[in-house]
Parts: structure tokens; sequence; C-alpha cells
């Protein structure tokens, strides 16, 4: 694994365009990587992550303490903890990933012309991908694992908040790679914290296929503005949550809780809570105490703070809002359609979910709600690919081209049409 000097001074161009050209040559060999190997290289990054637990917290230890004295957000500092948990679910996550079918190579069904020629279609790598992501370290595991394994070459470009996190990862990630006879520049860390650095890599065309941001909403608007390379992304993550007429009412508590409460710094917590005007009245008053002792601010419509009078008013901008706090804007609506119509307006197109009993009401809000991942009975913190079953994810793309949603193996690959004959001619 390359990885370039931590400096004060300017990343020069030469060194992110060496990068560049290092990663293009190794996803030229990586295209032809056994199945075998690739899950070699994983399950031994996932036994590394284990023996070496201690010395990764020592590492996550001096990211933390330089995070906590610089302000940064409780829900933040969730996302940068290398904890016994966190670390645990990476290792599994790699072990998932090397026991699933490898989607290199596999083909379509074929078909046969007039001619007897035959046609299909090969899934293929997408080539190099850059990954530029903020206080996730565990980011550094997850993408250089789900690109290996579908083939490609990285650069991963973490965020400085996470910069003794990420070096000690991308050591366990090139052990890994040397010991499944891979190569090491398959994944590379830009090692250094100089923002110059991000602004070269989205405009490397000539050694980069596609970049996926991971982080904040001001990071991914401007790599949107600045970039060259297409971008798997998503803005934000404004979810909402509809509690219907027909819902069953401890079910809508429970779901309305865990969507807000699970963790407050992921991409699939709740931000606005919707409920039908019909059992507003029933189901508020015991979300508002719930949630209350939780420590979650209510910001409420005219007809919300006449059943929850703690609620503070809720303001156009509260609906536009992902918080990434335990703040939540709430809104009674007399139907399904009104329900719709919000989720359209102020939307992210991240993950929505309707929690009802009536299966009209449920096919209704899957089909015409237009985000990325539509629930029914379930809370929208389910938002992962670990969750989905993809192992780890790369992201969550609110696209509608190429890939949508939690973006696993299939999202990090194309295809491409196979023809074979036996000496047809066109005429």
């Amino acid at each position: 694994m390359t990885q370039l000097a931590d400096s004060d001074a300017d990343t020069s161009v030469s060194d992110i365009v060496l990068l560049g050209r290092q990663a293009r040559a190794a996803a030229r060999l990586m295209r032809n990587a056994s199945g075998q190997a690739k899950a070699q290289a994983l399950r031994a990054m996932a036994l590394r992550l284990e023996t070496q637990k201690k010395a990764l917290q020592a590492e996550n230890a001096k990211d933390l303490a330089a995070a906590e004295k610089n302000g940064l957000a409780p829900a933040l500092l969730d996302r940068l903890s290398l904890s016994d948990k966190a670390l645990a679910t990476m290792a599994e996550g790699l072990r998932q990933i090397a026991d699933m079918p490898d989607p290199v190579g596999s083909l379509t069904a074929s078909t046969t012309r007039p001619n007897g020629m035959r046609v299909a279609q090969m899934r293929v790598p997408l080539g190099v991908i850059g990954i530029i992501y903020e206080s996730r370290p565990n980011v550094t595991i997850d993408a250089a694992a789900l690109c290996l394994k579908s083939g490609n070459a990285t650069i991963l470009r973490g965020g400085s908040e996470a910069f003794h996190s990420n070096v000690a990862l991308g050591a366990i990630i090139g052990q890994g790679l040397v010991d499944a006879g891979l190569p090491a520049t398959a994944v590379q860390v830009v090692g250094t914290t100089d923002r110059a650095a991000v602004g070269q890599l989205v405009t490397l065309t000539d050694y980069i296929d596609v970049i996926v941001p991971r982080g904040g909403k001001g990071l991914i608007a401007r790599l949107a503005e600045e970039a060259k390379v297409p971008l798997l992304k998503h803005l934000d993550g404004n979810c909402h949550v509809y509690i219907d007429a027909a819902a069953d009412l401890d079910k809508a508590h429970d779901i309305a809780v865990n969507a807000k409460t699970y963790r407050y710094g992921v991409c699939g917590t709740m931000e606005t809570l919707l409920v039908h005007a019909g059992i507003a009245g029933q189901i508020l008053p015991r979300l508002g105490k719930t949630l209350g002792d939780k420590g979650v601010e209510l910001r409420g419509c005219e007809r919300t703070r006449a059943l929850l009078p703690q609620a503070l008013p809720a303001t156009e901008e509260d609906w536009e809002t992902e918080y990434l706090a335990p703040i939540l804007a709430v809104r009674i609506v007399d139907s399904l359609d009104e329900a719709m119509d919000h989720i359209a307006r102020y939307s992210s197109e991240h993950t929505e979910a309707i929690v009802t009993e009536n299966l009209h009401a449920a096919n209704r809000f899957q089909r015409e709600v237009d985000s990325s991942s539509v629930y029914v009975n379930l809370p929208t913190c389910f938002a992962d690919g670990f969750e989905y079953g993809l192992g780890a994810e790369i992201g969550i793309s609110t696209n509608r081209l190429h890939a949508r949603g939690p973006v696993g193996l299939e999202g990090l690959t194309t295809l491409k049409w196979v023809l074979a004959g036996d000496g047809q001619l066109r005429g």
C-alpha cells in the first residue's frame, strides 16, 4: 500500500498524479485477481483487526483527544470512535464480503441471434475508485474491502480528524494485500491532510473512474462543484417516518423512537416525523414523553404543539434540515397524500418509512415515494449496507445513475457486452 508523506507544504500535483498512475496500473492487475486471493486478503485484514485491536484503539485515542479539544460535535465523535463494537462489526463485514460470490466475470443469460451469434453481458470492475470521507475511520476498511472484492483499485483520502486511525488501518490493509500476493498499490492512502489534495484528486479523469464522497453536506457540495470525475453521492439524509391512521400504535412508538435515537449521527436517522391527525392524540403524547426523557428536542407545527406544549415552533428550515443531533421536527397531516406531498417537497431522497397495517397504504407509499430506500414498518436507521446483507457499503447513493441506495459489490461494477460466434459475417 502506497502512502504519501504528510507535510505542511502543499501537496504537489505530481504526487497525486503518481497515485493515480499507480492505481490505474494496479486496476489492470486487479481485474484478473482470483476470487481466492481477494478472499484471502479480506480474511487476513479481519484477523488483524482483532489481534491488533489495542494498537488501533491507541491510535484512535489520539484522534478522539484532538477532536474533543477542537469541539467536534458528539455525533461526529461517535462516528470517529473505533470502539470494540465498531471493530467487531468491521471484522464481521470483512468476512461477510470474503464469503460473498465474486461478481467479477459473471455473465447474464445469453441470447442467440438468428445468425447463431451468442450475445451476453459480463460484470466487470469500474476501474479506479477515489473515496473521500470525514470522521469515519471504518470507511477505510469498508471501502478498501468492497473495492478489493469487486476487482477495483482505490485511492483513499480520509479526513484530518481521523488521520492516525486511517494510517493504522491502512497498514492492516497493506499487510492483507501483500499476504495474498496482490499489488500493494491496489489500495493507496493519500497521507496528507492538505485540502488541496482533494481538489486535485477529483480532477484526475485520466486515472480515476469515479469518486465516492462520504461526509458532511458542505464537503459533498464542494466536490459536486469542483469534480471532473463522476461522483456517486448523496448530499444529506433528511429522512421521514409517517405514522398512518391504520398504524399499530405500540409498533409505531417503538419504530419512531428507534429511528431517531439509535444513533443521531448517521444519515438514516429520522429527522421529521409525520403523524396522521386521526391518531395523533393517541400517539404523540406518549412519543413526546419517551423522546423527551431521552433528551430529544421537539419542533412542531401548530397542531403538534397543541398536543406537545414542550415543542418549539417548527420553521420552514426545520422541515429542510438534517440535524444529525437530538432534534426532531414533527408535523400532523390529514392524509397519506399529504404525508407524501411533504416528503416530495422536503426529502433528500435518502430513506423514508411508513408505519401502517393497511396493505393498500403501504403499497402506495412504496410505489409513489421516490427515495432510494422506502420501508414499511421499519425504522429508517436500517439504511446501511451491512443491514441489507451487502457486508458493508461504499456509501448511500441518491443518484439515479448508475447505483442507488446502499452501494455494495454490484454497485462497484459495470457491464460490458460479450459476443461469441463461429465466423459469422455481417452482410
